[in-house]
């Protein structure tokens, strides 16, 4: 049976445009409704299209342009997925593994430190010790949505030198994911001499938005006192470690140099090794 008139409402509905068949199988289409048909603001605004469990509501077609209005908010009711955005999670890796992207993960920021090269150390009889240099760092912005895991490689930190030894260079630092290589390279390590001594070189860096070089250490010549403190190579995610005539300081933080001994017997100072941060976006 057609409804063939209603009079209480806005608008008069004229013979067959809405059936009691379609009102039954719930299909109301483009044919059952007449061309100058309106549906009120506020209906729109107060009720909701509910679409039936497990079929996907569909807004607008490719190329659409979907306009909200200043000032109003798309909100998650709380259980709603696909809502959310933003800084979601963050993981720091110090030793090496494996980044396996979270669910709902799109984005990540990663930040890859090399670590810092170790200072030499000396023996008392007139060696010239510097420190390590410290280790590249990179930092890079990646759409994650078809990447499910990464390789991370932390670099370790570069070892003191002995009795007149040169100290050990810093590990380098990577996150690959198999078409993304950011590395971070590790310093140069401090180095023993009966002679000038100059500086040590930091760690390069590659593959991130911006690559910073370490930092070197500072030379040390003959004509220099011995009874000033010299700075190993500082990073970006730490502070060089000093090297003193009695002694040399590890560095502090990530991929900071540690300090050469300047004039005394001792143990150089250890660098600080690398890590990579991952910033994960919704």
């Amino acid at each position: 049976m057609a409804i063939t008139k209603v009079t209480s409402g806005v608008r008069t509905l004229g013979t067959g445009e809405v059936t009691t068949t379609n009102i039954l199988d719930g299909t109301i289409e483009n044919a059952d409704v007449s061309a100058t048909a309106a549906i009120a603001s506020t209906e729109l605004k107060t009720n909701k299209i509910s679409p039936a469990t497990g079929t996907a509501l569909q807004i607008a077609d490719s190329g659409d342009t979907i306009t909200i209005p200043s000032g109003a908010t798309i909100a998650n009711s709380g259980t709603a997925t696909g809502f959310a955005a933003g800084l979601n999670s963050v993981q720091s890796f110090t030793s090496s593994g494996t980044w396996t992207r979270p669910s709902g993960i799109t984005k990540v920021i990663m930040e890859v430190q090399g670590a810092g090269g170790g200072g030499a150390g000396n023996d008392g009889t007139g060696y010239y010790c510097t420190g390590g240099g410290g280790g590249g760092y990179a930092k890079k912005f990646l759409d994650v949505s078809s990447i499910s895991t990464s390789t991370i490689t932390v670099g370790a930190a570069g070892s003191g030198g002995g009795s007149a030894s040169n100290g050990g260079a810093g590990g380098a630092t990577s996150w690959a994911d198999g078409t993304n290589t950011i590395t971070g390279n590790g310093g140069n390590a401090g180095v023993a001499r009966t002679s000038n001594n100059v500086g040590e070189a930091g760690g390069s860096a590659s593959g991130g938005d911006i690559n910073i070089n370490g930092g070197y250490s500072i030379g040390v010549y003959h004509n220099q006192s011995l009874d000033r403190s010299y700075s190993a190579g500082a990073s970006f995610l730490g502070n060089a470690g000093i090297g003193v005539t009695s002694g040399a300081e590890a560095g502090t933080g990530y991929g900071a140099g540690g300090g050469g001994v300047m004039a005394s017997a001792g143990t150089g100072g250890a660098g600080a090794p690398g890590i990579v941060i991952v910033w994960e976006y919704k």
